[in-house]
């Protein structure tokens, strides 16, 4: 079982002073944790010297990277058995941190579960609802919040994954997929989550599109056919549906009938090869 003793504690930061010493002290002060990493990325505040002031082990990049590259230089430079990722922005409570921790060991990734209400706009909780119902479908498993900044698991398991995560901010998009297809062990615990400082740096309209993406790439890795086969067999009712419409009224059968026919068996045959090139990179890694 997971102990704050043994969980290290990765905070990636960007201009965030006016709260990462509070949220670093209050960490302290609930637990012994194994450490507390403050990852600066590339901050022109005075992020980095307020967090080692309240005793975080500080990471610096020298210029901006993106949330993704700073949580993995966290998960790099962590020594416990056990990595907790929260947010710097205020928005997660120092005692939400132990009730994730306490529910590693029964599973390998503990997600911090927001309600409807806690998420900023009405734009980003649609969004975000999309995203959950997307992921839901492509996993084959409940999906409750894809893209919750605090989390925890098992800092060999985080590992595993480092490659696939992205620099920017979906890394928690791509974990939670990696883990679910991989075959570990999932929990959403639901967790309360207050108003953040400042401004968000995610925009719905710029990052919903990236993040759409990122789930197809994740989950094509692990599991192809629940991309494929649906495109598959939508080409393949679209051409069979034209053909016995142009059969009965103009009692031929076009071209475009035996294309789309044609398209849906050639994306089904790739979607097995893709099927098989998964299973081989699953077994590799084993």
């Amino acid at each position: 079982m997971a102990d704050t003793t043994t969980t290290s504690i990765v905070i990636p930061v960007y201009n965030e002073a006016p709260v990462i010493g509070e949220l670093v002290g209050a960490l302290r002060r609930c637990a012994a944790w194994h450490e507390v990493i403050v990852v600066d990325d590339g901050s022109h505040d005075e992020t980095a010297t307020q967090a080692q002031r309240a005793g975080a082990t500080v990471v610096r990049h020298p210029y901006n990277k993106g949330n993704g590259a700073s949580i993995k230089s966290g998960i790099r430079a962590a020594t416990g058995d056990f990595i907790l990722i929260m947010d710097g922005d205020g928005q997660h409570q120092a005692s939400e941190a132990l009730k994730l921790v306490a529910r590693l060991g029964d599973y390998d990734l503990v997600i911090g579960t927001r309600t409807s209400d806690a998420q900023a706009t009405r734009g980003r909780r649609i969004g975000n609802a999309l995203l959950n119902w997307l992921a839901t479908y492509l996993t084959g498993q409940k999906i409750l919040d894809l893209t919750s900044g605090l989390r925890c698991a098992r800092r060999e398991y985080l590992r595993e994954f480092l490659h696939l995560m992205p620099n920017g901010f979906s890394t928690p998009t791509t974990t939670t997929l990696a883990f679910v297809k991989a075959g570990y062990n999932v929990c959403f615990e639901p967790v309360d989550v207050q108003k953040r400082s400042g401004q968000s740096k995610i925009k719905i309209t710029r990052d919903g599109f990236r993040f759409f993406l990122i789930l197809l790439k994740v989950v094509t890795i692990f599991s192809p056919l629940r991309v494929f086969v649906p495109f598959s067999l939508a080409a393949f009712a679209l051409g069979a549906g034209y053909a016995v419409w142009t059969a009965y009224w103009q009692h031929h059968i076009t071209n475009s009938s035996v294309v789309l026919i044609v398209l849906s068996v050639v994306i089904f045959l790739v979607g097995l090869v893709s099927e098989q090139i998964s299973a081989l990179r699953v077994e590799g890694r084993q």
